[in-house]
């Protein structure tokens, strides 16, 4: 029997409305259940405040739904409950939810433990697991869907045990160890927590792989720096998508494999595969460490046709990549051609600056940044601001950042920014001060910091502090081969033979062997050729050393004296000489002198410093051929013209 009562509103107009308190008697509605179960289920899922999820679990409670429906609308609830905006409900309130509902309800338990996941702490599903476990006494099955939070909860805290526990309880309480979803869940968890092994056991076991299956274990391979075995599952997965293909390109990326990362994304793109912002992260990065420019050129063209020339991420990513292929005048036409901008664009933009010398301009956009754009700098920013002050120098402005960085942002100074310091101090010659900070370090000084303090001890050759320096980088980084020839070179310009023998003696020791020194340059057609010192691999190498002569003549003329203390080994003068012929950035110049010919731009990048004799030969050479050279060292970038460089003698 319907009673009759005043008329109310209509049910639509109730539910969105700010609800009445409600009375402790509520009239039966004129809607039939499953019609009034839609309008509940509509209701909760447009709801976006958790005062008006409340009122609507108040009338789920009250209101004669049909007992299927009521757990289903339920569960609906507490997946809101996770999606509206911050502050959450208190985690006692979706428990008192599920257990208020008997029998114990598994699509309840699914969402109540996706809710601790979503809003609570990492591992809180664990903990709420454990209480269902206790509390439904063997009266609640499980859904599949109930171990997902706890895999990811895993991967989000990074626990290793986690991973494992969630591995166990999916066998051991639900038996949903052979179910898809949750071994992709699996194998999530132990590649966030870096078990390769562990994912590629659940991988092989499983009876039905997906995209995401094949995916995730590219990815794991990925991360740890294993390509080799990351193509061949990529080779095999039956069906590639977007995802699958961006896995590669920024796991070649990412791997220091930018050729590889290339061609892969050259591929995706010629299949017609959508390119979003990932995947064009990923080659923006690999062109960046490449320095290759038309390829830089291409990919910003990618990147507009694709709609994404103004998302702020790639275009932050474009503008450090057009810093590194030495077309800084290009970064800040794309800097500030954005219409938005953020505290990663602007960091990106200093950090170039810093790394083509030009500090002043570096200093000015940092002051514009947090004075009218009113962008607060991060650790990043500053690392930039002081890389441009140490490269400039300008050692009184370093200081005063590197005091403003706490005093005014509070941002602590980490070990980066302490290696920045000491390689400004070290650089300017204040060796001592340099050594005096490291000691008085409020954090443990890392293998940065030590080595910026070993490379001003070998430009200033200040012997004794090298040798503290490169005993604690032995002991931090014992395979870094490049400590040790440091600290070599540092013991042989003073003519101490005898402590270089014992050095070199150490590194046949433990094996050590010298990274070979390369330089890349691109040619007029795009591709890059490399180049190792004494290199005679090239085809046309007879060109390149008969043009290299000639030049070496025309420069002698001209005043050129070769810088033979850039070669450390104890030889004669003439053999010092046939080696610094042979280095590899002359050998990459020489090329680029014989395909570009004169009043061109000859870019080179090369993989460790830039040694004083090339630096010289740089600086005549675009002076006599009129042409430019731009090398990017393991440092910065040196823009050569008219006899002049633009770090001014000071690198």
């Amino acid at each position: 029997m319907v009673h009759l009562i005043r008329p109310r509103p209509s049910p639509a107009l109730l539910l969105h409305a700010p609800p009445p308190p409600l009375s402790s008697t509520l009239p039966l509605p004129l809607l039939p259940p499953p019609a009034l179960a839609s309008l509940l289920l509509a209701a909760i899922d447009s709801s976006t405040s958790l005062r008006h999820l409340r009122s609507l679990h108040a009338l789920l409670v009250r209101l004669p739904l049909q007992p299927h429906s009521l757990p289903y609308l339920l569960s609906r609830l507490l997946r809101r409950l996770a999606a509206v905006p911050p502050p959450h409900a208190p985690l006692s309130y979706p428990l008192s939810v599920f257990s208020a509902h008997s029998p114990p309800d598994p699509f309840l338990a699914a969402a109540l433990l996706r809710f601790a996941f979503l809003t609570q702490p990492p591992l809180t599903p664990f903990r709420v697991f454990s209480r269902l476990l206790g509390s439904a006494r063997g009266e609640l099955p499980f859904l599949p869907f109930a171990f997902s939070p706890l895999a990811k909860s895993a991967a989000a805290a990074r626990s290793l045990p986690a991973a494992e526990a969630a591995h166990a309880v999916s066998i051991l309480v639900g038996g949903f160890d052979k179910h898809r979803f949750v071994e992709n869940s699996l194998i999530g968890a132990y590649v966030a927590c870096g078990d390769v092994g562990a994912a590629r056991k659940v991988f092989d076991e499983m009876v039905v792989k997906d995209v995401i299956s094949w995916t995730s274990i590219v990815v794991a391979y990925s991360r740890s720096g294993d390509m080799g075995s990351a193509e061949e599952v990529f080779a095999q997965c039956p069906v590639k998508d977007l995802v699958a293909w961006t896995a590669m390109v920024t796991g070649y990326a990412q791997n220091s494999m930018p050729m590889k990362a290339l061609e892969v994304f050259e591929r995706m793109a010629a299949l017609g595969m959508g390119i979003d912002e990932v995947s064009l992260t990923g080659a923006i990065s690999a062109c960046a460490q490449l320095g290759a420019v038309k390829r830089a050129a291409w990919v910003k063209e990618i990147a507009e046709s694709n709609g994404l020339g103004n998302n702020v991420v790639v275009g932050s990513g474009l503008v450090d990549m057009f810093a590194k292929c030495g077309l800084i005048d290009e970064a800040r036409n794309v800097f500030y051609g954005m219409q938005e901008k953020n505290v990663y664009t602007y960091s990106s933009m200093i950090v170039g600056l810093a790394a083509h010398g030009r500090a002043t301009e570096a200093i000015a956009l940092f002051k514009d940044m947090v004075r009218r754009a009113d962008v607060v700098p991060n650790h990043v920013t500053f690392i930039g601001l002081l890389t441009a002050c140490s490269h400039a120098g300008m050692v009184r402005d370093g200081r005063y950042y590197f005091a403003q960085m706490k005093d005014k942002y509070g941002i602590l100074p980490s070990p980066d920014h302490y290696t920045c310091m000491v390689d400004l101090l070290g650089r300017a010659g204040l060796v001592d001060e340099a050594f005096d900070l490291v000691r008085s370090m409020s954090v443990e000084p890392h293998g940065g910091v030590w080595g910026a303090l070993l490379g001003a001890c070998r430009i200033h050759g200040n012997t004794e502090v090298s040798k503290v320096a490169a005993e604690h980088l032995f002991k931090l980084e014992p395979e870094g081969i490049g400590n040790y020839v440091l600290l070599s070179n540092t013991l042989a310009s003073a003519g101490k033979w005898d402590e270089v023998s014992k050095v070199r003696k150490l590194m046949r020791s433990r094996r050590l062997k010298k990274d070979p020194a390369v330089s890349w340059f691109e040619g007029r057609d795009g591709l890059v050729h490399q180049f190792f010192a004494g290199d005679n691999s090239h085809p046309r190498t007879n060109e390149i050393k008969k043009a290299l002569l000639e030049l070496v003549a025309k420069l002698k003329h001209a005043g050129y004296v070769p810088i033979l203390s850039s070669i450390v080994y104890d030889v004669s003068d003439g053999e010092k000489e046939r080696l610094l012929m042979g280095h590899s950035e002359k050998l990459a110049l020489l090329f680029g002198l014989l395909t570009l010919g004169s009043r061109c731009t000859i870019r080179i990048v090369k993989n460790l410093r830039i040694c004083e004799d090339c630096h010289l030969f740089m600086r005549l050479v675009s002076r006599v051929e009129d042409v430019e050279i731009i090398v990017r060292d393991n440092m910065r970038f040196h823009h050569f013209k008219d006899g002049e460089c633009s770090c001014g003698g000071f690198w």
